[in-house]
Order: structure tokens, then C-alpha cells, then sequence
């Protein structure tokens, strides 16, 4: 087994890990980005919306954070919420020096637009390919920089920690618990290797992929909360998975994004009759949060049978369309839906992670040494419920933090580990049954989307639970009995999540945000975190 040393490792390569790399470089330290497919295969990169920001002297910060709050559902971390938010107008300088040319009017101001739960325009965006934007600008610095490599198609497997080291023989200057390096699987050559490093930030966005429908792309499985928990690290508030509300439904199964912003540019939901049904559900009608507004749509598809409802965008013309909403326009009219005159079919699909491993606002966990940013992380700034466009603006801000944290945490602790065990396969051998994987992997999605979705019971998350550790004993006796591969890999990590999700879905005895749970539709008096530590 090869072992390469780094001052830090990134574990993927979206707007947090990348933006989290091209700062610690910049201090004069080397960094290895490790990515499961090529580099810009990120969440980021299909990020149409755009970043939530004051910018406008028409807004202001306190607008802001009460939108956040209220988003939130009384479990937002005010503290963490008010940092983030001031801290959001540098990171937007930033970009824009690096080259992201955010959308402007025909007087040069920027385009603000307008998402679900926001008072005020404040979302700066590129059209309807903001992250793709970002991440493009980012990879340029990344690829300039002689202190950054980057590894294409390589998967992380498990964190190596101290503790763990001491089971083969490494005795450390104390009993606490710390990094130490990773082991990761190259799927090129099938290799494992080691990277031997004192700090690993992980940016592995978040864990779509466990449901049937998605409007994730294929790479969020959870990798990075299933490895922190495996390492010890505090994993905080799972039960909140946020479900976008409208996505392009198709018979094929596939989901395509269509952007909040739509909606901000004055797009109706309508119901299988046509009729507008928002204004039955919250006074912000169809710029309700995501929560309400993605029951909505569930609700009324089981009252009427239908398999979607609509959108209608047919205020704006062809020309507007085009050029406001490329994409999403082109996308539309491939499936023989010509926006500007018919309705889109929508439905929700899993789409963000509101919890995750728990971090400090310097992207700090609770294991030393390891870090966590993006989407994987939870920081406190979501709460219940996020508020549209707030993921972005909150990767930039924990990145930037987080470069300062990591470096000095690697003045005090620049590596004390002289080697690393090998990586030891033993007698296993390769799969020769890999349909038990194919096979296994449709029954978590399936059963997830079922039982664990918008709308949840006590008596259905049991029946997940059961479900999932039965899958979770098969899976791990694969695991340990053949070479591992990439979907195996993918697979128990999703098992291992979906486990922790219901767990802490069990643990909330109310609704809340986007917990929704028909046994206690109430708020609790008190607003806690669920927590989970192995």
C-alpha cells in the first residue's frame, strides 16, 4: 500500500472543499483533494438558485436572519445565523474577484432574485447555473496552484484515528482521540492507499442518494456523515431532510431541479384541475418555506390520486424565459414541455440535508482534527428547515473559517505519525454476486422514500428501522468478505446513514420544520437537537 503525506485532506470537491483548499494553499500549505468522480462533479455544480446575501440597500442583515429564523423553526442557532450572514458580503467580494460575473440588469446593478421564505430580493445568481459558475471560477485557482493535487476517481473509505492506531501498537503523547490520516480506493486501479495528514476536512455534500427520488446527482451517499460516525465524531439532527417541492416529473423516475426561483419570478403551483391551491396553505402562498409548500403538493396529490402537480410560468414570454432560466427552459422543452405557453408537472424530490456532523463556526467536530463543511455539516444555521439559497453563502463562510482553525491547529499539531498500517484485504476475494448489491441498493432507496419522507409515523420509521438493519447485517458481511469496490462502499455507507437518520427521527417526539410526524403534529415547548455519538 502507497502512503502520501499532505498538511490537510478535502474530501470532495463542491464549493466548500474547493474554496476550503485554495485558502489553506494560500498559507503556504499542501493539500490533497480527494473526489469519487472528476473534479467538477459536484451538488454544486447543479445549484441553480444562487446565494442568498445582503448586497442591497433596500435589505439589511437583521431581514436576514429573522427569514432564517423563521425558516428554521425555532432550532436555528441565532448566534451562528447572525456570523454567517454578516460574514456573507466578503465571501460575495471574493467571488467575484476570482471572476463568478453574477447576473446583472440593464442599468449594471445585480439581479437579485427572490426565493420561498425571503422578505426581500437578495439571491445573487448566474441565470439558473449559479453553482456551475462558482465551481468553474474555483477549479481555475484550484489548477493554478502548485500546493493542491487533486485525485480524480478515488473514493474515501474510513478515517484513520489515533484510537484506532493504538490496536496496532501506536502509543501517542496522550489518550485523546485524533486524526491521523485516511484510506481511500482508487477506482482506476483498484488500489487502496493511505494519506497520512493531522487534519481532514470533509466536504461530501449530503445524502439524496438513500431516497428513490432525488433531485441530487449520483454522488451524495453519505459518505462523510457515515465516516464521521464510524470515527466517533457527533452527528446532530438527521431527521430533517429537506424535499424540494418542484421537480420535473417524468415516468422514468428521473428528477430535474426546477429552481425555486421560478416561483420568486411569479410561477403558480396548480393542483391536477388547474386551480391555484397555495393561498389554502400559508399567506405566502406559493413563496411559502420549502417544508409547507412540498406537504402542500403531497396533500393535494393524495386527495385528487394524481401523480404531480403543475407549475405555471406562463406570465413571463419565450424571450424572458431564455434568457432568465436557460437551462431550465431547455430541459422543459426536451421533454415537449414549451414553458412559455404549458404547464411544467412537478413533484417533490429529496433535496437538501439540514443535519449532519455536527461543527462549531470555525468547522470544527468534536474529533479532533477533523472538520467538516457544506452540505455534510451541521452548524446550526438551518435549524428545522433551510432557507432557500442559505447552503451556499454558508460553504463559503465555514470554508473561510475554517482555513484559520485548520491552520493553526496544524501549527500545534503538524503530524506525529511516523507510519501507517497497510491496508489488509486478507483471503477476501472479488464479488461474484454483484446483484445482491443492485439488489439491496433499491430496497434502502425504496424504503426510505416510503417510510422515512415527507410525511412520517412512529409505525412506519419502526418498519424502516427493521428494514435497514436487516440490509445493514447483509451488507456489512459483504463488506468484510469480498475486495471492496466503489458501490459497496457507497452502499454501506448508505445503510449506515439511513440507520442514523431514523434514529434520530425517532428520537423527536414532534413536528417540526421538516420532521412532520402524524403521532405528534405539535411543537414541543422546549426546541432541542437530536443527537448521535457512537
Amino acid at each position: 500500500m502507497k502512503t502520501y503525506d499532505f498538511d490537510a485532506v478535502v474530501v470532495g470537491s463542491g464549493i466548500a472543499g474547493l474554496s476550503f483548499a485554495l485558502g489553506l494553499a494560500s498559507r503556504g500549505r499542501t493539500v490533497c483533494i480527494v473526489t469519487k468522480k472528476n473534479r467538477a462533479e459536484s451538488n454544486t455544480n447543479y445549484a441553480q438558485g444562487g446565494i442568498a446575501c445582503v448586497t442591497s440597500s433596500s435589505d439589511d442583515f437583521e431581514s436576514h436572519v429573522k427569514d432564517t429564523l423563521d425558516a428554521g423553526d425555532g432550532l436555528c442557532n441565532s448566534a451562528v445565523v447572525r456570523q454567517i450572514v454578516q460574514d456573507g458580503p466578503e465571501r460575495i467580494k471574493e467571488m467575484i474577484q476570482m471572476g463568478v460575473e453574477f447576473s446583472q440588469l440593464e442599468d449594471g446593478r445585480v439581479s437579485l432574485g427572490k426565493e420561498g421564505g425571503h422578505s426581500k430580493r437578495r439571491i445573487l445568481h448566474v441565470k439558473d447555473v449559479t453553482g456551475r459558475a462558482i465551481e468553474q471560477a474555483l477549479l481555475h485557482g484550484i489548477n493554478e496552484s502548485p500546493l493542491i493535487e487533486v485525485r480524480e476517481h478515488c473514493m474515501a473509505i474510513d478515517l484513520i484515528t489515533t484510537r484506532k492506531l493504538k490496536k496496532f501498537g501506536y502509543t501517542g503523547t496522550d489518550d485523546e482521540n485524533r486524526v491521523a490520516g485516511i484510506y481511500c480506493f482508487n477506482e482506476v486501479d483498484h488500489t487502496v492507499f493511505a494519506l497520512r495528514t493531522s487534519s481532514v476536512l470533509l466536504a461530501t455534500g449530503g445524502v439524496g442518494q438513500v431516497y428513490q427520488f432525488t433531485t441530487n446527482p449520483d454522488i451524495p451517499t453519505g459518505d462523510g456523515v457515515a465516516m464521521a460516525y464510524r470515527a466517533g465524531a457527533e452527528i446532530r439532527n438527521l431527521e430533517f431532510v429537506q424535499f424540494h417541492p418542484t421537480a420535473f416529473f417524468s415516468q422514468d423516475g428521473k428528477r430535474f431541479l426546477i429552481s425555486e426561483a421560478v416561483r420568486g419570478e411569479g410561477a403558480i403551483l396548480r393542483n391536477s384541475e388547474g386551480e391555484p391551491f397555495m393561498e389554502r396553505y400559508h399567506p405566502r402562498k406559493d413563496l411559502a418555506p420549502r417544508d409547507i409548500v412540498a406537504r402542500a403538493i403531497d396533500s393535494e396529490m393524495k386527495r385528487s390520486g394524481a401523480e404531480h402537480v403543475f407549475l405555471d410560468i406562463t406570465s413571463m414570454s419565450k424571450k424572458e424565459l431564455e434568457e432568465r432560466f436557460p437551462t431550465i427552459y431547455a430541459h422543459c422543452r426536451d421533454n415537449g414541455i414549451h414553458i412559455e405557453k404549458d404547464l411544467i408537472p412537478v413533484v417533490p424530490a429529496a433535496h437538501y440535508l439540514c443535519g449532519g456532523v455536527a461543527t462549531n463556526l470555525s468547522a470544527e467536530t468534536s474529533l479532533k482534527g477533523l472538520y467538516a463543511c457544506g452540505e455534510v455539516a451541521c452548524t446550526g444555521l438551518h435549524g428545522a428547515n433551510r432557507l432557500a439559497s442559505n447552503s451556499l453563502l454558508e460553504a463559503l463562510v465555514l470554508a473561510h473559517r475554517g482555513v484559520e482553525s485548520v491552520d493553526q491547529f496544524l501549527t500545534e499539531y503538524p503530524g506525529e505519525i511516523d507510519s501507517l498500517p497497510p491496508w489488509v484485504d486478507g483471503n477476501v476475494s472479488n464479488s461474484d454476486e454483484r446483484v445482491i448489491l443492485f439488489h439491496n441498493w433499491s430496497e434502502l432507496k425504496r424504503t426510505l422514500w416510503d417510510y422515512v419522507g415527507i410525511v412520517r409515523t412512529t409505525k412506519r420509521l419502526e418498519r424502516a428501522r427493521a428494514r435497514i438493519q436487516l440490509l445493514s447485517r447483509e451488507i456489512n458481511d459483504y463488506y468484510w468478505n469480498f475486495r471492496v469496490e466503489p458501490k459497496l462502499l457507497e452502499l454501506r455507507n448508505m445503510v449506515q446513514v439511513a440507520d442514523l437518520m431514523v434514529q434520530c427521527a425517532l428520537q423527536r417526539k414532534e413536528s417540526r420544520g421538516l420532521h412532520y410526524i402524524l403521532d405528534y403534529p405539535s411543537l414541543s415547548p422546549e426546541a432541542l437537537d437530536t443527537t448521535i455519538i457512537r
